[in-house]
């Protein structure tokens, strides 16, 4: 467990208080960083407040400002700001619970582990725990954290819980936008049925560890050759790997029926129903 608590405080549910401590559940990926180096001398670049027509300033000239229209600013001291912050409650108040699958994917941001502070705490945690997981619900409220105050929602995992910020709703585009054109035809039933059999082909546990980023091991290999190579240029020619470019006009059942692997049955295999030969029509009597 982290040493120091990111929160500290209590969660109340009516008349109960049950003492938490939260911490982050997540941290920074492996990043590669690049700094931009002045070739001739192989020394870092730094960079300078300029103001045009002035030239470099120093930092206590420096002001934050609101462009409230073009070239127009409402200039704001360090202070003012701060005294707008609000300052870290030391609870937070469910004031509802919703069914988990309301919330939409696109409204949380950042989790955080959620324990008991002490060996007091520890029943009734445990039965807001298990609340939560009977009911399938999740518990909603808002918090303020270091200056600001976000929407938050707790649920069991695990033996603890637990909480996520979540965005508010003007900071969440509206998907309509997006999705307006995607027209909403009816699937064909055989392409459903394939589709469906390929996804059950490729269903399994999730093991987040069997994932990781190529693009960093990618850079990290290029980084380690450049220093073997004393700073020769390494540029890979990898067209041969590249897909030969097809059409946009897909055959989807071949496609699909291709991806299982030839377990889908054919329906060209089938063999055709023979057609009743045409009756002919009766000779014309002659008058």
């Amino acid at each position: 467990m982290a040493a120091r608590a990111y929160w500290q405080g209590q969660i109340r549910l009516a008349l109960v208080s049950i003492p938490v401590e939260i911490y982050s559940a997540t941290k920074s990926g492996a990043q590669v960083s690049f700094k931009q180096i002045h070739e001739p001398s192989g020394k870092p670049i730094h960079y300078d407040k300029v103001v045009t027509g002035v030239g470099p300033v120093d930092t206590d000239e420096i002001m934050k400002g609101f462009e409230y229209e073009k070239g127009s600013y409402v200039l704001l001291e360090q202070d003012e700001i701060d005294a707008v912050k609000l300052e870290s409650k030391k609870t937070l108040e469910l004031t509802q619970f919703v069914d988990a699958s309301e919330i939409d994917v696109l409204y949380y941001e950042k989790p955080y582990f959620v324990v008991p502070a002490d060996d007091l705490a520890e029943e009734a945690f445990i039965v807001l725990r298990e609340a939560l997981r009977r009911t399938k619900k999740v518990g909603l409220g808002q918090l303020a954290m270091r200056g600001r105050e976000d929407v938050v929602s707790l649920k069991p995992c695990g033996r603890g819980m637990v909480l996520e910020t979540l965005r508010y709703a003007d900071e969440v585009n509206k998907a309509q936008g997006y999705f307006r054109d995607i027209p909403d035809d009816e699937p064909d039933a055989d392409l459903m049925d394939l589709a469906e059999a390929l996804i059950e082909k490729k269903s399994g546990a999730f093991h987040p560890q069997d994932f990781h980023d190529r693009y960093v091991d990618a850079l990290r290999d290029l980084i380690e050759r450049k220093r073997k190579s004393k700073g020769g240029k390494i540029i890979e020619d990898k067209d041969g790997d590249a897909p030969a470019k097809s059409s946009n006009v897909v055959d989807l059942m071949a496609a699909l029926k291709k991806s299982m692997g030839g377990s889908a049955a054919k329906a060209e295999d089938k063999p055709a129903a023979k057609k009743a030969p045409a009756k002919r029509a009766p000779a014309k009597k002659r008058a």
